[in-house]
């Protein structure tokens, strides 16, 4: 699998990485040995970024990592996010204490001294317009408790802002054939800042795999289930924000337009691929065969002019209504 530079840090990262959301929870029920197999199969596929946070599973994901590299050669850069743990969540209390102890307990889950990538997980808006917040993450780096540090955001503006303040080196964001205004509002800016794209949520929460309908149910305490309408976090994190129906519609209408050569779910990620300014897209899984499948993709041809068009055209039909003035 092909690498890409993370933008300005210095690392060269795969293509495809893993995002491990799903092996530390609210996608159902993850026996843990069943998530230190899905970071296995993906590390022998390739892969040399993972992706994860410290509120997945209160730090589960964090730990699962650390054991599989704990056992292995491996040296894979680890990304890891933090903010989320505030309750309540406001910008406020995005302080250099508050993020100093997450980082502290996210070094210790991981078991390094230093992390490689330390992202603010998805702050609201205000944090942003907050200097000593970046400048608190400025003094963590400098006192060797991170190597590098970015954003994770919700909304394009909030990523625009970001790469504003000079130590901000990624941004990670929303991005498919679903959510596909960063292509219209950030990938040219990043790009010319010099600043690595981590695309997460690349196959809708299933729905860019073709396998959801609009009938489909989901376990109680699955996101899909219980965060449709945004009860428990942001509801673009959720399907990208599109409603179970307009989705399935979409998928179906985006099917007829894969080439034979790929699945739906390859075909949404070498859609996102072909977008130069992307460092690396994490899809998760807890299914080797799909992570494995996943990773193919970075190795499958461009799309066609044709293919990118009738994307743009399903969008258009189907799912700007429903996303594109939101995020």
């Amino acid at each position: 699998m092909d690498s890409r530079p993370l933008g300005s840090t210095g690392f060269d990262v795969s293509e495809v990485g893993l995002g491990t959301w799903e092996i530390g929870a609210e996608w159902g029920d993850v026996p843990e040995d069943v998530g230190r197999d899905a970071v296995r199969a993906a590390l022998d596929a390739g892969v040399t970024f993972l992706d994860t946070a410290d509120v997945y599973g209160d730090g589960r994901s964090e730990r699962l990592i650390q054991d599989v590299l704990e056992e292995r050669t491996d040296d894979p850069i680890v990304a890891t996010k933090a903010g989320r743990r505030l309750d309540p969540h406001d910008a406020e209390r995005y302080t250099h204490e508050n993020i100093e102890r997450f980082v502290d307990r996210s070094r210790e889950n991981l078991g390094v001294d230093s992390l490689d990538l330390l992202q603010l997980h998805c702050p609201p808006t205000d944090a942003y317009y907050q200097p000593e917040t970046f400048d608190a993450l400025a003094d963590l780096r400098s006192a060797g408790k991170l190597d590098h540090y970015g954003v994770s955001v919700e909304r394009v503006e909030e990523a625009l802002k970001a790469i504003e303040y000079p130590g901000v080196e990624t941004v990670q964001l929303i991005f498919n054939p679903f959510r596909q205004r960063p292509a219209e509002r950030f990938l040219d800016a990043a790009a010319r800042e010099n600043v690595g794209v981590i695309v997460r949520v690349p196959l809708a929460s299933g729905l860019l795999t073709g396998a959801i309908d609009a009938d489909a149910s989901f376990p109680e305490n699955d996101h899909r289930n219980f965060n449709r309408d945004g009860d428990a976090f942001d509801v673009g994190e959720t399907f990208a924000g599109v409603p179970l129906e307009a989705g399935a519609a979409a998928a179906d209408a985006l099917s007829e337009h894969v080439p034979e050569r790929l699945t739906m779910a390859q075909f949404a990620l070498r859609w996102i691929l072909d977008f130069d300014a992307v460092s690396t897209v994490i899809p998760g899984s807890t299914n080797p065969e799909h992570i494995r499948s996943n990773v193919a993709a970075a190795d499958a041809d461009p799309l066609s002019h044709e293919a990118h068009g009738a994307a743009r055209d399903v969008y258009e039909q189907h799912v700007a209504q429903h996303v594109h003035h939101r995020w």
